[in-house]
């Protein structure tokens, strides 16, 4: 017996929450990046957030741009 092949098209909302596994602590006065620190989340992956955001914290990010959007 064949199996046909064919592409399964997957499409993903717009705005993922994920929970953040490593955010380093904010250092007062430290806007020489603009206000913004390389955050890990529960997948692996590295994004710029905003200085206020901390471990465990849950932020939203665009699937079509893979940015922050907002603290969840």
């Amino acid at each position: 017996m064949k199996i046909a092949q064919q592409i399964i098209k997957v499409i993903l909302p717009i705005k993922i929450n994920f929970k953040v596994k490593e955010a380093p602590p904010a250092v007062r006065g430290d806007t020489s990046k603009g206000g913004m620190k390389i955050i890990t989340l529960e997948n692996g992956a590295k994004l710029n957030a905003p200085m206020f955001i901390a471990d465990g914290d849950t932020v939203s990010v665009n699937t079509e741009t893979g940015e922050y959007v907002e603290r969840v």
